[in-house]
């Protein structure tokens, strides 16, 4: 891999194992090292004013227990600054078409974006899901070579309602129909966790089990839920992402 501009990691989760937990995880099936990345923790001060994607070969974002769908009036005052945030941004990176992926929370601050709507409609259990991959999806080159299904691992507690208008459906879902989709040629985002593995959503299910997304005597059936396949192709995601854009 040739040496560059890094990849910008940008995180939203509060908790330091959570998120030292995650950066690691996109380390190791990004087959990046520290050096390669530049990570930035947003869950307290936003996206630095002075942040310019010219810095950087690709951007991803990861998950977070904020949810877009929580009324206004109920969201924290750093979460409204950082969809505020969010949503300049991506008004660069759908507008220049910069290289991003965007995973779970990613995924609904660019579905947000874009005017899909954020409901609970199409919420999902924590554990691992075969999803397929649409006619458009196998001819995208981050799922070359795919097999029609793949396993995934998700939670989550909102999703888009619907395809972005102008986006491309790359993967679905039997409970959740959008699972991953494309925007331009290089904007991509996925509710599922292509960074995630059995023993990462352990730990998050260890410390998320207050949150909302299973009911907390449900822990140890999720963690063996979890722990029954592999997903190579959702890592192969990451992995494939980074060597397209990282130069």
């Amino acid at each position: 891999m040739t040496a560059g501009r890094p990849i910008l990691i940008l995180q939203l989760r509060p908790e330091d194992t959570t998120s030292d937990s995650e950066y690691a995880c996109f380390l190791k099936y990004g087959g990046l090292q520290p050096k390669d990345t530049c990570r930035i923790r947003i869950e307290q001060l936003g996206i630095p004013d002075n942040l310019d994607p010219d810095d950087y070969s690709a951007i991803i974002v990861g998950g977070s227990p904020f949810d877009i769908s929580t009324p206004e009036d109920k969201k924290s005052q750093i979460q409204k600054e950082i969809e505020a945030d969010f949503n300049k941004l991506l008004e660069q990176v759908v507008t220049r078409d910069i290289p991003f992926l965007g995973a779970c929370s990613g995924n609904g601050l660019l579905g947000n974006h874009l005017g899909t709507t954020i409901s609970t409609k199409y919420r999902e259990a924590v554990g691992c899901v075969t999803l397929d991959i649409t006619e458009d999806g196998k001819r995208d080159p981050l799922l070359a070579g795919f097999p029609d299904q793949i396993d995934a691992l998700l939670g989550h507690k909102e999703a888009v309602d619907t395809t972005p208008d102008g986006a491309v459906l790359l993967m679905t879902g039997r409970v959740c129909p959008v699972q991953m989709f494309r925007v331009g040629n290089n904007v991509y985002a996925t509710q599922f966790h292509p960074e995630a593995d059995a023993d990462e959503f352990s730990l998050r299910i260890d410390i998320y089990r207050n949150h909302g997304y299973f009911q907390p005597n449900e822990a140890d059936e999720l963690k063996r839920r979890v722990s029954q396949k592999p997903t190579p192709y959702a890592h192969a995601i990451l992995r494939q992402f980074v060597e397209r854009y990282y130069r």
